[in-house]
């Protein structure tokens, strides 16, 4: 899709129904990933989110048989090395996952050829790593505004491109480095929150669904009210019983 200029669209999928829609809507890429720590399971950030748990979350949406690539999210502290890299992968493969997407850069390239080397499809992640946000006093920061910044992500995309890895998230890169990052190396680019020059974009669905409403991060637009909708909803059913 890359080589073709096709625009890449991704979603965030969690269950067997939202599974379905979304793959009958078209949408090429579904990701399991581990915001489902906040938006499903009510944790607080993603580092909760265990390794059970993200396999229970893919069996139901590979139940669906979706046509989508169906990526799923190694959770926090479980690619450490690269042995606990393969086993956690392919333990999600199992579960159901054609690949597995872990954050990092030139930190985790053992543990990226370790995953690879095992036959599974690895998809990057670089910006703003939310597994990390406990060690940056819990701020969901901009990353690439200053040369520091910058050279630090095109090193670690250079990284992943020399490992081969066919798409990369760039979570809350300053738009210029994400589209220089796009052109610069093979790999597809997904943004979120990085501007619009990336290959594709990826949002968590509830957040275009305005599915969770206590929270919307400042780059979604909710093209749907379903919170709202619900609770209306259900309060007009209940008062006409």
């Amino acid at each position: 899709m890359k080589a073709a200029g096709r625009r890449i669209a991704a979603l965030t999928a969690y269950d067997y129904p939202m599974a379905r829609l979304l793959d009958e809507a078209g949408i090429p890429i579904l990701l399991v990933g581990d915001s489902l720590g906040m938006v499903v399971l009510g944790y607080p950030d993603t580092t909760h989110v265990t390794l059970a748990e993200m396999e229970h979350h893919i069996r139901a949406v590979a139940r669906a048989k979706p046509r989508a690539l169906l990526i799923g999210d190694l959770p926090y502290h479980t690619y450490q090395s690269p042995a606990q890299a393969v086993i956690s992968a392919q333990r999600l493969v199992a579960a159901g996952a054609e690949a597995v997407k872990a954050e990092g850069g030139r930190d985790i390239l053992p543990q990226i050829r370790a995953i690879q080397a095992a036959g599974i499809p690895f998809m990057g992640h670089l910006g703003m790593l939310p597994q990390h946000v406990l060690e940056e006093g819990g701020k969901y920061r901009i990353k690439g505004k200053d040369d520091d910044g910058r050279a630090k992500l095109l090193d670690d995309a250079a990284a992943l491109a020399e490992a081969g890895v066919f798409a990369v998230v760039l979570e809350l890169v300053t738009p210029p480095v994400a589209k220089e990052i796009t052109a610069q190396f093979p790999f597809a680019t997904i943004g979120i929150g990085s501007g619009p020059d990336c290959d594709g974009q990826i949002l968590v669905t509830h957040d275009l669904l305005g599915a969770f409403p206590w929270f919307t991060p400042k780059f979604v637009q909710p093209k749907l009210r379903v919170g709202e909708d619900v609770r209306r909803v259900v309060r007009e059913w209940a008062d006409n019983l």
